[in-house]
């Protein structure tokens, strides 16, 4: 008897990932999953902070409270972090276009949106300061300088890097979608 849900033959990238007819289109919501790097960076963060937790108990239970307590923030925080690092990226509503970053968060209206679109040139890899050729989501806004926005999604971040080519392609042509729909050219 194959058991299909426990098996990896079964496509991951399907058209679940389209919205259902009932969802609310006013709610905020990611058109893409969180990719492979994203995740495990936020689940190490989570087993250290589960470490300092056990740290924590260790030291309430040997040593004065005030120190245990801070250790228990320290945890806190770190758990704070990884929820953090899960939840950045583009999320869309009716409402417009949201980005959020690590320590900030971006929101554009519709009306304010010129256009959404895909280009071909150099990105970071990972964030960080070494750049490859890659694929870039670019945001245009009324009354500012596209100099001045950095991509909304490439094909070398957290979410799509050590993923296939369709899911970046996939994502930038949903939110190109969504500003079609809603924005005003």
């Amino acid at each position: 008897m194959p058991l299909p849900f426990l098996t990896a033959d079964r496509a991951f990238d399907t058209a679940d990932d389209v919205a259902l007819p009932y969802d609310d289109r006013d709610r905020w919501r990611r058109p893409y999953r969180p990719g492979p790097w994203r995740v495990g960076a936020a689940a190490l963060l989570l087993l250290l902070a589960s470490f300092v937790l056990f740290a924590a108990v260790i030291i309430a239970a040997t040593a004065a409270v005030a120190s245990a307590g801070t250790v228990f923030a320290i945890a806190l925080l770190v758990v704070a972090g990884a929820l953090r690092l899960l939840r950045m990226g583009v999320w869309v509503s009716a409402r417009g276009l949201r980005q959020v970053a690590f320590v900030s968060t971006r929101t554009a209206s519709w009306d304010q949106v010129v256009n959404v679109r895909t280009v071909q040139q150099p990105v970071r890899w990972l964030g960080l300061p070494r750049t490859v050729q890659g694929q870039a989501l670019l945001l245009s806004r009324r009354g500012r300088a596209a100099e001045s926005v950095p991509p909304l999604l490439t094909s070398h971040n957290a979410d799509f890097l050590g993923r296939d080519q369709l899911a970046f392609d996939r994502a930038a042509d949903t939110v190109e979608a969504w500003a079609a729909e809603y924005g005003r050219s």
